[in-house]
């Protein structure tokens, strides 16, 4: 009877917790929006369906995963920004319910774990709403690391072999954080390995990979895809410009501690409990609850690390609920008088992180630059098109001009549409292939004109995304290129001689760049 009553609690709570961290994330998903960030895929995930590929059809430098993923959900839920956040909603939901599942597989009771995975659905994916590389990448991860504490836990196979798949899929969403991760989790399973003489593991990962890998390759030549192509945007273009990134760090006090603060107050209680078993418990660097600890610290400084690296808008703060279960699970197996009343501490503390992230992240959107925003100014998405039926359109930029905004990208739209010429257009409103359902052969994701998308004058790899430019306007008889505002036409010039062009302004935000015959394009 008793095991009944469990049983049908969890049931509860895992349905709860699915609709409550897709809802969530479904509802902030649709409130504002930061053009060159939220619609990243959304065009990419279209392109996919229309037979153009990352690599091949357009420059990537991170989330080339998300676009196939993306591409899957469109094919099965339609073309629209309902199906787009859903992408987003759908990770928040998995990655809930892995939390939930780990937190009982380590014997936390299940309101705990419940009201944990509560909070960890909230600080997730509802900073961003939308699919993003950041988010995915250490997500993946983040699956990576469960399978790994698991994997050492219960020394199931299952744990071995997903581990390898979990972290390509990180790196396939961008390269880091998921490598500092990788490297981590490399690094404790090593340790892991030599401390405890066990080798088991190795077969069914390393197998795994190779199967990933091989599984990868064959899927890139079946679409045409070059592994130069993939090797040089995807691996080495990047080195080339996160070199310049740790060139110009700054390190402050706000900064590296300050700003991270709630996360290092829920490493305290897990880091003192473990570095006093270290120093008084004999062979406690062969017993499994250290490298569980060991996986989890290493795990949170490279996001720390990632962070501070990059210098974007702070997406780890889902680090609180997880480090604070830890926590809650380790002093559980401590024998403290203080056992009733610290887990009553540690969730309180937690829901005042939570509420405060909460607000500053999902309900402000801070991490789309709308924390200063009236979002009563908002429009109605589907004034630009029925596709973005329920979206709250309010930018940044037109932050109390919404309407005037949508009133110039319906111009913009209605002259590509009037325009029935083979065209390239150039923007970060990623979204007009989608809408007018024609290819428009953007040659890359973004364009935010700082040489981290795509490369520019003075780098090693310029020739070779100017030859993939070129080869794009003349494989596809490409006759006119059109700019949106706020890109200059440098994004043209210095790739291809202006000579090239006829440069017309139809509007304040919208140029365009009649192509005429040259050497460069046509001899």
């Amino acid at each position: 009877m008793k095991n009944n009553i469990l049983f049908n609690k969890k049931i509860f709570f895992v349905v709860f917790l699915f609709l409550f961290s897709l809802l969530i994330n479904q509802y902030y998903g649709n409130k504002g929006i930061f053009p060159v960030d939220s619609f990243a895929h959304f065009d990419t995930g279209f392109r996919i369906l229309l037979g153009e590929y990352p690599f091949k059809d357009y420059w990537v430098v991170s989330g080339p995963l998300i676009d196939y993923l993306q591409s899957i959900l469109f094919y099965f839920f339609g073309v629209n920004w309902q199906s787009y956040v859903l992408h987003a909603s759908l990770m928040n939901a998995v990655l809930t319910l892995a939390t939930f599942f780990v937190l009982r597989n380590f014997n936390l009771n299940i309101y705990y774990s419940f009201v944990y995975s509560i909070f960890f659905s909230i600080l997730a994916y509802p900073t961003s709403g939308t699919p993003f590389v950041d988010h995915h990448s250490a997500f993946f991860s983040l699956l990576g690391i469960y399978s790994l504490i698991l994997g050492i836990k219960t020394e199931k196979k299952i744990y071995w072999i997903l581990l390898p798949v979990l972290f390509v899929f990180g790196f396939l969403s961008k390269q880091v954080p998921s490598s500092y991760i990788i490297l981590s989790a490399t690094l404790v399973l090593i340790f892991f390995s030599l401390v405890n003489k066990k080798y088991y593991w190795i077969k069914y990962s390393l197998v795994s990979f190779i199967l990933i890998i091989l599984i990868l390759l064959i899927f890139g030549k079946v679409q045409g895809i070059s592994l130069s192509s993939f090797l040089n945007q995807y691996f080495f273009y990047p080195q080339s410009i996160g070199t310049k990134r740790i060139d110009n760090l700054v390190f402050t006090f706000g900064g590296i501690v300050d700003h991270f603060k709630f996360i290092y107050i829920a490493l305290i209680p897990l880091f003192f409990i473990n570095l006093k078993k270290v120093f008084f418990e004999a062979k406690y660097l062969k017993h499994k609850d250290f490298y569980y600890f060991l996986t989890l610290i290493l795990f949170t400084f490279a996001l720390i690390l990632h962070q501070i690296l990059t210098r974007n808008q702070t997406f780890i703060f889902f680090l609180i609920p997880i480090l604070f279960a830890f926590s809650h699970i380790y002093l559980n197996l401590s024998k403290s008088n203080l056992n009733k009343i610290l887990p009553v501490i540690l969730i309180l503390i937690c829901l005042f992180a939570a509420l405060k992230y909460h607000i500053r992240f999902n309900e402000n959107r801070k991490f789309h630059e709308l924390n200063y925003v009236n979002f009563e100014l908002h429009a109605n998405g589907k004034e630009i098109d029925k596709k973005f039926t329920g979206l709250k359109w309010i930018t940044p930029e037109y932050k109390n001009r919404s309407n005037e905004e949508i009133d110039l990208i319906n111009k913009v739209k209605f002259h590509l549409l009037n325009d029935t010429r083979t065209k390239m257009v150039i923007t970060n409103y990623s979204f007009f292939s989608s809408v007018l359902n024609e290819k428009l052969y953007s040659p890359s994701r973004w364009y935010i004109l700082d040489g981290t998308d795509y490369p520019m004058k003075n780098n090693k790899y310029f020739i070779d995304y100017k030859n993939l430019l070129i080869n794009i306007i003349k494989k596809n008889n490409i006759l006119v290129i059109y700019m949106v505002h706020p890109q200059p036409s440098s994004i043209l010039y210095q790739y291809i001689d202006r000579s090239c062009f006829t440069e017309i302004k139809i509007s304040n935000v919208l140029n365009s760049y009649e192509l005429k015959n040259c050497y460069e394009i046509n001899g």
